[in-house]
């Protein structure tokens, strides 16, 4: 029933659906299919670039790495975006409007710098670049922004996703509703529609002034996704699939709530539970009609310490990326914490240098470390 009124929801036929669960499961990384850690093997960290544009935007948050080439994106490349402007002690943040390309060879280019002032619809408060950053085939970049206006949590607004062409330019927002400070995202794409899922923190958030509320969400849209200059990608569907995280305002971190989103091939959702400092799985991602509330635990406490970044390695297992001690940790599905590897020890902890993961074709991990304002590689 769940699977029906997600097709009636999205306008989809069942030849359609039935190419949607084909790429899931030859797309999203399978689901323990194999024993063995994927990070567990690595024991280098290579420096790739800085993160630093000529205007000094500072502080990376969103990876991703460009999946095919077209414009001015290059297969292979990754996408970092900057949360912070330039400034004293490391720029105001929710005030980035920054997206650096950056070859595995450490070749940096600017994709887009992102003007409020002439934004094609609406971002309530402007912009200030987050996590959730995603490129699709067709070349559609997908960016959130969660802005302020002095870098203070107090000041922070609702914010939009900005969509911008495979030239870096702008072309449309998708904002209002349950759209409220997107945080991080993770995309299923299926070529001709995309389906998006987007944690926001700030339901409620400003108002309880450092107080934890429980109304942190996941929301899943659906895009139908039409080639460049044949339209823009145009949203089907909207639905709240997670709600009732934990989520609160912070003087370094501006907002602690739900964060990164993986989607693996059984169609469960893990999210990166960052103010409980665990992993919690929404099952029937794709195809529930309603909120799952926070879902299942996956695991939490041990070598899990603050998680933000998050993503599925190769063989199903998840990654996440430490605030608070400069760790990425490997965790099965069963909730197994199999491999862990300090990638940044800044001060003895590296607490406050992770953010961003996405998985490298080498193989290995990028990250970005703000301590340092760079895109590195843990091979």
């Amino acid at each position: 029933m769940r699977f029906a009124e997600w097709r009636k929801a999205c306008f989809l036929t069942p030849v359609v659906l039935s190419g949607i669960l084909t790429v899931i499961l030859t797309t999203v990384p399978a689901f323990a299919q194999a024993s063995g850690s994927f990070i567990g093997g690595f024991k280098t960290i290579s420096t790739v670039a800085s993160t630093v544009p000529a205007n000094g935007d500072q502080n990376p948050y969103g990876v991703v790495v460009v999946p095919e080439s077209v414009g001015n994106l290059v297969q292979g490349d990754v996408l970092v975006s900057n949360f912070n402007n330039n400034g004293s002690n490391g720029g105001l943040q929710g005030t980035g409007t920054t997206i650096v390309q950056i070859s595995p060879t450490g070749k940096v280019s600017l994709f887009a710098r992102i003007n409020a002032r002439k934004l094609p619809g609406a971002c309530p408060g402007g912009v200030g670049l987050t996590t959730a950053l995603v490129v699709l085939q067709r070349g559609w970049v997908i960016v959130g922004s969660l802005p302020t206006s002095n870098g203070m949590a107090a000041t922070a607004k609702a914010g939009c996703l900005i969509v911008l062409n495979n030239y870096g330019q702008a072309v449309e927002t998708f904002s209002g509703g349950v759209i409220n400070g997107p945080w991080d995202m993770t995309a299923l794409d299926l070529n001709k529609m995309a389906v998006l899922f987007v944690t926001n923190v700030l339901n409620g958030t400003v108002a309880a002034n450092g107080q934890v509320v429980n109304k942190g969400t996941v929301v899943r849209i659906v895009l139908s996704v039409p080639r460049q200059g044949y339209g823009m990608p145009v949203r089907q569907s909207t639905t709240v699939i997670g709600s009732g995280f934990a989520e609160r305002t912070d003087p370094t971190a501006l907002v602690v709530g739900p964060t990164g989103v993986g989607l693996a091939s059984n169609n469960t959702l893990y999210v990166a539970d960052s103010a409980n400092s665990r992993i919690d799985a929404i099952p029937y991602a794709l195809t529930r009609s309603g909120s799952a509330g926070t879902g299942n635990k996956v695991t939490s406490g041990g070598r899990i310490n603050d998680p933000l970044g998050l993503t599925i390695a190769p063989k199903g297992d998840i990654l996440t990326a430490n605030g608070n001690d400069g760790n990425i940790v490997e965790t099965t599905p069963g909730g197994s914490q199999i491999a862990h590897k300090l990638v940044d020890n800044t001060g003895g902890t590296g607490a406050g240098c992770l953010f961003g993961i996405a998985i490298a074709s080498n193989p290995g991990v990028y990250f970005v470390d703000d301590c340092s304002n760079t895109l590195d590689l843990l091979h």
